[in-house]
């Protein structure tokens, strides 16, 4: 038996609360993991994990060995790390969960850059807009959007920041005219964007002379995807308010119109997040690298100043 495999497949199974997603963040087939557990249980002599229908419990042996197998795990990263062999050379499964949007729009044109410069990891992209849990996930890193609340199990690096911009497409212009002001906005037809994990559309933010002025649209039209969301826009159908990233390409090439310029609104970060308890490894270091470097390349995200 390969005690240190065994090791590494019980702190995932875990930390991800199930046997086959274990199997899958590391790559395994699932029948190997349950035998990994069940020789890894008879060469201790003890039960590690009780099973029941709805979750996995660490037995009072299970939880003594798991905290000995994070801490060993831990040692052995960082001892690796320090040799010419292994440190800076990233390689290996990355699992990145990341808005979909963002992805598109910055990281997936460059993606063969990614691949040229570092052949030995095997990248998995995960795109959403919901917020899930990075452990229970088997994600390595994660790339979201918006200020970061106080946490005791990530880290976040920012990487850029964007800014809100407020549109219409022309054909809407020309039919209903252009709001003067935030309250006029009342007066138009809004759309909007819904939160996946709340399932509340977005309020929207503006800032003018130092005073802040909110706006709930409350249209008849709400739509929780975001490339669908800014289709919605182009095909006239209302005013619409998202990041300058999407829509300014679309103002260059005239599809919509920006409206109230004399508007501005807080920068928004955009930040890679990682476990708190985890080393940043090599892999997960090589991709924040060069993902910070394509944002600040990009004009949309100019600056990590929020």
């Amino acid at each position: 038996m390969d005690r240190l495999q065994a090791m590494q497949v019980f702190r995932r199974i875990i930390e991800v609360n199930s046997f086959s997603k274990a199997a899958e963040t590391l790559g395994l087939p699932a029948s190997s993991v349950t035998s990994i557990v069940k020789g890894l249980e008879a060469h201790l002599g003890v039960r590690l994990i009780q099973r029941t229908t709805r979750r996995l419990n660490l037995t009072p042996d299970g939880t003594v060995y798991f905290e000995h197998c994070q801490r060993i795990l831990r040692e052995i990263d960082d001892v690796e790390a320090n040799f010419p062999g292994v440190a800076g050379r990233p390689r290996g499964r990355l699992k990145v969960d990341a808005v979909t949007s963002l992805c598109k729009a910055v990281l997936i044109p460059h993606l063969e850059e990614f691949q040229e410069q570092y052949p030995d990891i095997e990248l998995t992209l995960a795109l959403s807009d919901r917020t899930i849990d990075l452990v229970q996930e088997g994600v390595d890193c994660a790339l979201r959007t918006g200020a970061l609340a106080d946490s005791s199990t990530l880290v976040g690096r920012q990487v850029g920041a964007f800014e809100w911009v407020t549109c219409a497409s022309p054909s809407y212009i020309e039919k209903h005219g252009e709001p003067e002001d935030v309250a006029s906005l009342a007066s138009h037809r809004t759309i909007g964007y819904t939160l996946s994990r709340t399932g509340r559309p977005l309020e929207w933010e503006f800032e003018r002379d130092g005073q802040i002025e909110q706006f709930q649209p409350g249209g008849s039209l709400f739509v929780n995807d975001t490339e669908s969301y800014v289709a919605c826009g182009v095909a006239g159908l209302g005013v619409i308010r998202a990041g300058s990233y999407l829509l300014e390409p679309l103002v260059q090439a005239g599809k919509l119109c920006r409206l109230l310029t004399s508007y501005s609104a807080p920068k928004v970060p955009v930040s890679l997040l990682y476990a708190r308890n985890r080393h940043l490894s090599p892999t997960v270091r090589a991709f924040y690298e060069w993902a910070e470097a394509r944002f600040s390349e990009s004009p949309y995200f100019g600056g990590h100043e929020v």
